[in-house]
């Protein structure tokens, strides 16, 4: 049976992705309903049209509490203040959603765990498989050489990414951190101007850039006396991202309650091969 998906924020740069993968997917899973906010001036119009694929049937809607039966998971890709809606309304309908929004505040991510308490969720600040292999691998590096080296982050986006760092960036950040014992809300130095004293050793870097139309870059750098390992992976498309949200989303419509990695994603389909 296919699996049923709806995708809020459909016309943006990654909605229409997702839209793209979803159609051509190998698994089984169907595009049935197309999320927009109310003032988008694309409400009406056909998914497969805007998408250059003729008429699908699916049309872009702002309504999104009306459509929520017809489906069984929700991708999210939006703005913390619409996923949480997105959220509330999903918890009210049992629906399980999968969620790449990044950029939340603390408060925003508690109240987003609280509301999504009984339902299935996906939540990735990378749902490409080698974001979360680079995970794997700085975790390694870290255990290996934290403890002698000085660790900096550098990650470079499009110059339309409204958050810094990246959630990728944080996410890199706290896998480095727990690896090593450390607190990263006391050990992270966000950005360095004038004069700022010797680097104190149990620092974690980050550097930002936003430029151009650069997908997404991150560079983990464990630098000490005599050498420099750089751990680097760089996006050239959306088409990672997407692929890795679609596959967890066709995963997650199987699961019971609970909170999920794509690394969860990525081992439970591993070990069933």
């Amino acid at each position: 049976m296919s699996i049923r998906i709806g995708i809020t924020g459909a016309a943006g740069r990654m909605g229409r992705m997702l839209a793209e993968v979803v159609a051509e997917a190998e698994r089984p899973c169907t595009l049935v309903v197309a999320i927009e906010r109310a003032e988008s001036s694309l409400l009406g119009a056909d998914m497969g049209e805007l998408l250059g694929d003729g008429a699908s049937g699916v049309t872009i809607t702002s309504d999104l509490a009306s459509v929520l039966s017809d489906i069984d998971v929700l991708i999210d890709f939006t703005v913390p203040e619409a996923t949480l809606h997105h959220a509330t309304l999903c918890a009210e309908q049992g629906v399980p959603m999968v969620i790449g929004t990044t950029g939340f505040s603390e408060g925003q991510m508690t109240q987003l765990h609280e509301t999504t308490r009984e339902l299935p969720v996906c939540q990735a600040s990378n749902f490409s498989p080698g974001v979360n292999l680079t995970f794997d691998l700085v975790q390694a590096a870290a255990q290996a050489l934290g403890e002698s080296a000085d660790i900096e982050i550098v990650e470079a986006h499009h110059r339309h990414k409204i958050d810094a760092p990246s959630g990728t960036a944080l996410s890199l950040g706290e896998v480095i951190a727990d690896a090593l014992d450390r607190d990263l809300s006391q050990v992270a130095v966000y950005g360095r101007e004038g004069r700022t004293g010797e680097r104190a050793r149990e620092t974690i870097g980050f550097s930002t850039i936003r430029a151009g139309d650069i997908v997404g870059d991150h560079t983990v750098i464990f630098a000490s006396e005599g050498e420099r390992l750089e751990i680097t992976h760089r996006a050239s498309s959306r088409s990672a991202f997407a692929n890795g949200a679609v596959r967890a989303a066709c995963w997650l419509s199987g699961q019971k309650t609970g909170r999920y990695s794509m690394q969860d994603v990525l081992r439970q389909e591993t070990k069933s091969l």
